[in-house]
């Protein structure tokens, strides 16, 4: 949301980072250790020292006692940027809170109702923190869109992906990259129920499908996601790594004249820009940096300064989804950045997939496979120090399920030389090496191509005459994770292995095995 006050933002872009602004509106509190975990400061809990707050132009760290001052006009969301070794409080549904609402009269009237009005200015606005224990080493859960139309589609959702995820506290959170429903915003709160009962916490991105469409521009067009999940864009530590979410969905509101219902575009705005540049010139260098957004990154129309920013890090990193298929992007000077090496940029599989669509499984759950090729599913991102590594993981699936193996089920002895064995790998980027062996022959290496997935393309046109509540797929794309080989001549009928091996960027092994029949001929 861009910040409306000129006065406060001009004086805030001026004023140097960590320092509160001499205005005349000024907002004050604490952040301290909640020992009893009440969420109240009580007698004998300490105000903590450093910890950094923003009013999302501005940062501040606290003093000695644990004091912040900050600008503050009638629409400002203050909040903590959790250090690490300590906890934010985390409702029922897992989802943090870190911020607090500063909007007197409330949102304006939208379908979806915003933020009620929070009346005056409290004295002081407090933060409670607990402490707890954070490795170096852990490992986080990514979804893509989850984006339900629908009860239907939560239930989807549910049975399909979190069900099965429900108690593994092995990961330290969750986060969801935008188009966290599919523009009916009542149905938020029965998706955020349904991941919250994996347990663990869970922090959101909004995506073009959680804006108040009847929102006349950007300013307004996140008051429902505020309501629920609180600012758009800030910032958290876990362990060594420094997160940082981003609103990059900027809405341009519709246009009854010409009669427009409204579009969007990536674009961050001067104030957001500026608010990145200031968090991360307080981020140590050694440290980690995870930037999640909705909309890729090379999409951003502020693209060339946002890598100025992060060109200069050594270790960063940035997420996406939105785009329905699954994608490892490496930056370089192609692209306009100056870096010494490319920045790596995750295009995450999407929770939905193809939008929940395609034909049911034997549950009434759509396959719902993705334009790639790849089944729709999440990412488990696991981190050590300043370096991380990513492992896909399909819906419904074992772990090991990592690829697909496209092959015929039957040939002729006599056709079998120069046959074509596709494997969709899906987490596979260009760094990969895939490599496949027949029967008890030789690994050969598979060569990276970008064309369709054909078992992708069969599936398109056989569900392309489902019925409701069922949907047609989407058309296939260029695959990006797709490796081909041929098949050696065979002499003798019978039944043969197809193995397929693949290492990937982070050094991570997998094997797929497919099985083809020759006969005699």
């Amino acid at each position: 949301m861009v910040f409306r006050s000129l006065t406060l933002l001009a004086a805030a872009l001026l004023a140097p980072a960590g320092h509160a602004l001499g205005l005349q509106s000024m907002a004050t509190g604490v952040v301290f250790e909640d020992r009893n975990a009440n969420g109240v400061r009580d007698r004998g809990e300490p105000g903590l020292v450093g910890v950094r707050v923003t009013n999302r132009v501005g940062f501040t760290r606290t003093d000695r006692e644990g004091r912040w001052q900050l600008p503050v006009d009638d629409d400002t969301i203050f909040s903590v940027i959790k250090p690490r070794g300590w906890i934010t409080p985390i409702d029922k549904n897992g989802l943090p809170k870190f911020y607090r609402i500063h909007k007197p009269a409330g949102s304006p009237a939208f379908k979806f109702a915003g933020v009620a009005p929070t009346g005056a200015l409290p004295a002081s606005i407090d933060f409670p923190l607990r402490r707890h224990r954070e490795s170096s080493k852990f490992s986080a859960l990514f979804f893509g869109d989850t984006q339900p139309r629908d009860l239907r589609e939560v239930d989807y959702i549910f049975r399909s992906i979190v069900d099965p995820l429900i108690g593994e506290r092995e990961h330290a959170f969750g986060v969801t990259l935008g188009d966290i429903v599919f523009d009916d915003l009542s149905v938020t709160q029965p998706l955020v129920e349904a991941i919250g009962r994996i347990g663990i916490p869970w922090y959101y991105v909004i995506g073009n499908h959680d804006l108040n469409l009847d929102a006349a521009d950007d300013a307004h067009s996140d008051e429902f996601f505020e309501s629920v999940f609180g600012p758009s864009y800030y910032a958290f530590d876990y362990g060594p790594t420094h997160f940082v979410v981003l609103d990059d969905v900027f809405w341009s509101g519709p246009n009854p004249v010409a009669n427009v219902r409204g579009s969007y575009k990536a674009a961050l705005g001067p104030v957001q820009l500026e608010w990145f540049r200031r968090d991360l010139e307080q981020v140590s260098p050694d440290q980690l940096v995870v930037v999640m957004m909705h909309i890729p990154l090379n999409e951003l129309e502020e693209k060339d300064a946002v890598f100025r920013i992060l060109e200069t890090r050594p270790y960063a990193l940035s997420v996406s989804a939105h785009t329905h298929f699954q994608e490892h992007r490496f930056f370089t000077a192609k692209e306009g950045w100056r870096g010494a090496k490319p920045h790596h940029h995750v295009v995450n599989v999407t929770a939905c997939g193809s939008w929940w669509s395609g034909a049911p499984d034997p549950f009434g759950v759509p396959h719902t496979t993705m334009r790639g090729g790849a089944p729709n599913g999440y990412a488990i991102f696991r981190f050590d120090g300043n370096e991380y590594a990513i492992e896909f993981r399909a819906a419904g699936r074992p772990a090991d399920y990592q690829m697909h193996i496209i092959a015929p089920d039957a040939l002729l002895a006599s056709e079998t030389r120069g046959t074509t064995v596709y494997a969709n790998v899906f987490g596979g980027s260009e760094f990969s090496v895939v490599e496949m062996k027949f029967a008890d022959g030789p690994w050969i290496p598979m060569r990276k191509v970008l064309v369709e997935d054909p078992d992708y393309v069969a599936m398109f046109k056989r569900d392309a005459s489902l019925l409701p509540p069922y949907r047609a797929l989407p058309a296939p794309i260029p695959s990006p994770h797709l490796w081909k080989s041929a098949l050696p001549k065979v002499e003798s009928a019978g039944v043969y292995p197809i193995h397929v091996r693949t290492t990937d960027m982070f050094g991570q092994t997998y094997l797929g095995t497919r099985i083809v029949r020759i006969d005699a001929g």
